[in-house]
């Protein structure tokens, strides 16, 4: 089942302007989704400093630990690598110095799980409620969580700050201060991450959800500034991309604590900071091979990530289809919403639709929602036999009561064979003709040229085209000359295509 789809309930409304629907992605159940909140590094830290504190400790004028709390934090906390641990303790001057621990407080704050009060800290109302919480609302707290982060990432340096006071320009651009100060930009890469996961998962059901490939930075970075319609992109475009780069390596180390993101980050030997080593650095990215392409970072958007990124989008009033949040619905949505998806998506969402049914009652709504003479229906019938398809004999009984269906009969005969079905009545010619534009109409509607292409070589040549031709125009299908026509654009025969343009002719005469 797919998780949780979240409603705009605390008001949170980003706004990212105009959405394209997405593609599909797979969900884990909300109860595994939950397990892998609670257990994300930043949450965790944060519920476990808000519980250190207590009963209460005092904080400084800003508000933070004062210097010898936050080293026993640190050291009792295990929130430094045992071998990083001392080092860091003995160079930093508060806590505020020290992200390790300021983050994890920043966040237990933000989320209440922290209350200060005359310059004392003490565990708040809402930490109590994290052991107690419903999997739906620790999802909601542990993603209040995330933005918390991704806020802080996007903040400048403490260098390019105190840089921007010197020259006394606290107005200073983007760029001037470091990291990407607009959040927005980071979203804007979970997005095209979340794109790129959902496009290339392969909806096995034996594929683990958690088993999806990672991503090389400079793909990630080039998705959101090169243009699709750029054969090769330009000098300016691939510093626009290494610029980028540079921009979301420290972003995403940071939003990976958060468990959205599994990151490596880029090879500090790759990063110029000045033009000494510009030469050297060019020399190195030359004999870098495609191995190396990690090099230069890899990300993969984990399950709670996709979880996350679907979840603003959904707010933002985006359609980010799940897989298997159609399987109570009806037969109709399921074949209208198939023919939006990319294949191994549609068959995992018919799969688990069909599983929730009687295999003959199944059948028989498939089958129902099939019929139809509007423009979409040939489609529809193609989804039809593809989720009857997965059905197997099962549905029989189903197919043998439409056989005389005008709409259904030639796809029930289609598919009796394919399940080895005995005693299947021959169609007559009118059904079969009806059956091939009914089959080329879907492939127009699709708008699979290649795939087209290849029906349209199957249609009888030389002396067998004008008994086609001449029982084809006449054919009682709402697209018979649109179908006729493709014929004609398409047949790699010119004089097949020729007889084909003339059907055509005729039968838009008839039909006039």
């Amino acid at each position: 089942m797919a998780g949780p789809s979240p409603t705009p309930s605390d008001g949170h409304q980003p706004d990212l302007g105009t959405v394209p629907a997405m593609p599909p992605v797979r969900l884990l159940p909300t109860d595994a989704l939950a397990r892998l909140a609670r257990k994300s590094p930043m949450f965790d830290a944060a519920v476990r400093l808000a519980h250190w504190i207590g009963p209460h400790r005092p904080v400084t004028a800003d508000g933070v630990l004062e210097l010898g709390d936050a080293r026993r934090a640190a050291r009792e906390l295990n929130l430094l690598p045992p071998e990083d641990l001392e080092s860091e303790l003995d160079q930093i001057g508060g806590a505020e110095e020290l992200p390790e621990l300021d983050l994890p407080w920043s966040i237990a704050e933000e989320l209440e799980f922290i209350d200060i009060e005359d310059g004392t800290a003490r565990p708040g109302a809402a930490l109590a409620a994290v052991d107690t919480a419903g999997a739906e609302e620790l999802l909601d707290l542990w993603w209040e969580a995330a933005e918390v982060v991704v806020a802080d990432a996007c903040l400048p340096s403490v260098d390019a700050l105190l840089a921007s006071l010197e020259d006394g320009d606290l107005a200073a651009g983007e760029q001037e201060l470091g990291l990407e100060t607009d959040p927005e930009l980071l979203y804007e890469a979970l997005e095209n991450l979340y794109v790129i996961s959902a496009l290339e998962t392969g909806f096995d059901q034996e594929r683990d959800a958690d088993d999806e490939q990672a991503v090389p930075l400079p793909v990630l970075a080039a998705s959101m500034v090169v243009p699709d319609d750029m054969e090769a992109p330009t000098d300016e475009a691939l510093e626009e991309v290494s610029s980028l780069m540079m921009r979301l390596d420290g972003a995403l180390q940071l939003v990976a604590g958060t468990g959205v993101v599994e990151y490596q980050p880029v090879d500090p030997a790759l990063v110029v900071d000045d033009e000494e080593d510009l030469a050297a650095s060019e020399a190195l990215v030359e004999e870098l091979d495609e191995e190396d392409v990690s090099r230069y970072g890899m990300v993969r958007l984990t399950p709670l990530g996709i979880y996350g990124v679907r979840r603003r989008l959904l707010l933002a009033g985006a359609l980010a289809p799940a897989v298997g949040e159609l399987v109570d619905a009806g037969a109709d949505e399921l074949l209208e919403a198939m023919a939006d998806y990319p294949d191994g998506a549609a068959r995992a969402e018919a799969q688990g639709w069909i599983e929730h049914r009687d295999p003959v009652a199944a059948a028989r709504e498939l089958l129902g929602a099939a019929r139809g003479d509007d423009p979409q229906a040939p489609l529809r019938r193609l989804y039809c036999q593809q989720a009857l398809a997965l059905l197997g004999p099962a549905g029989d009984p189903a197919l043998r009561e439409v056989l005389d269906d005008r709409h259904l009969g030639g796809l029930a005969r289609v598919r009796l064979a394919e399940n080895r079905a005995a005693d299947v009545p021959e169609p007559s010619e009118e059904m079969v003709f009806w059956l091939t534009v009914d089959t080329l109409a879907a492939q127009l509607a699709e708008d699979d040229e290649e795939l087209l292409q290849e029906l349209v070589r199957g249609i009888p040549v030389r002396d067998e085209h004008d008994s086609f031709f001449s029982a084809a125009w006449k054919v009682d299908h709402p697209a018979t000359v649109e179908v006729l026509e493709a014929l004609g654009r398409l047949h790699p025969d010119r004089a097949v295509a020729k007889e084909a343009r003339k059907a055509a002719l005729k039968a838009r005469s008839s039909r006039a």
